[in-house]
């Protein structure tokens, strides 16, 4: 059992969820694209945690994009990092040592370029006993088919969800993009595909335009937009997956405070992860569990679950 947080079990509060048939201790967990564990566990327990979701890890190391990659907008930030990781030989020998000093859940988030890529980084971290989860970020793009993502096609989605789902035995999430024209098409097909879980969402494409340089302000032009801006269109999004899929869906986007957990498990989402919020405040993740927990004793909730039976939305 997870380490139960101290002032829930004070106020009498369950924080348990559970997610593809894992307990979690609680529903607030990291994303994965912005979540170091070593710099993180500076500034608290990472105990503390649902669940540590890690950085996407690719069968071998990628540099990532070239600089500058990330900028700031009204309401959030865009990214184009290129999901730069030290590959999973490094993640093996360093990540998961250290993760496994602490009492959460681990899930890894797997990267790759095309069907083969994913299958063989999946092939090379199936036997590390200290991954609960695995995560399957389909937002990169499908080099075989000329660049386009596979969480955009429902076929190839269905299709990478597959061949991953074929070489790993413990519960598979499948992570969607929300530059689509229906998010619920491809989790119905990460879900036939074998998916136990959808997370959802990755960030929007946006961009920003430097006026004194007269140029696009990152070096790709255009990237991934997350934090306090999108959470309508993600909360939207969740509400409409959790309708159309009998999988649980994990809420990601745009989450600050306590209530905006609240939210997305009342829109249908069984846990939660919180990502660039903890790029401003690097302890995000427990002061939002902490404010999610303030406003169970508020409301007089004492579980998870009695909190989401208690909308009708």
């Amino acid at each position: 059992m997870a380490k139960l947080d101290k002032k829930a079990v004070e106020l009498g509060i369950d924080l348990r969820v559970d997610v593809a048939g894992v307990s979690f201790s609680n529903p607030v967990m990291t994303a994965s694209g912005t979540f170091s564990p070593q710099d993180s566990s500076a500034y608290y327990d990472l105990s503390e945690l649902g669940a540590a979701v890690t950085k996407g890890v690719s069968a071998e190391p990628w540099s990532g994009n070239d600089l500058p990659r990330i900028a700031e907008t009204y309401g959030g930030m865009l990214n184009s990092i290129g999901l730069e990781n030290k590959g999973a030989a490094a993640y093996i020998r360093d990540t998961l040592p250290f993760l496994s000093r602490y009492d959460t859940k681990i899930i890894c988030n797997l990267a790759g370029h095309s069907v083969e890529e994913y299958v063989r980084v999946a092939e090379m971290l199936r036997d590390c006993p200290e991954i609960d989860l695995f995560e399957l970020n389909i937002s990169c793009p499908n080099v075989s088919e000329g660049g386009m993502l596979f969480g955009t096609d429902p076929a190839m989605a269905e299709a990478v969800t597959s061949a991953v789902r074929k070489v790993v035995d413990r519960p598979l999430i499948v992570k969607l993009t929300p530059n689509v024209t229906d998010i619920t098409v491809i989790a119905k097909a990460a879900e036939h595909a074998g998916a136990d879980a959808v997370s959802l969402i990755n960030t929007l494409m946006g961009m920003r335009i430097d006026l004194k340089t007269r140029s696009a302000v990152l070096s790709r032009k255009t990237g991934g937009f997350s934090g306090p801006a999108i959470k309508p269109v993600a909360l939207r999004m969740v509400w409409e997956t959790a309708r159309a899929v009998q999988i649980p869906v994990i809420g990601i986007g745009g989450i600050t405070k306590g209530t905006d957990v609240v939210e997305f498990l009342a829109a249908g989402a069984s846990a939660v992860e919180v990502g660039t919020a903890a790029l401003m405040d690097p302890a995000a993740v427990v002061r939002i569990k902490s404010e999610l927990i303030e406003y169970m004793a508020e409301n007089g909730f004492r579980s998870i679950a009695e909190l989401k039976q208690a909308f009708s939305v």
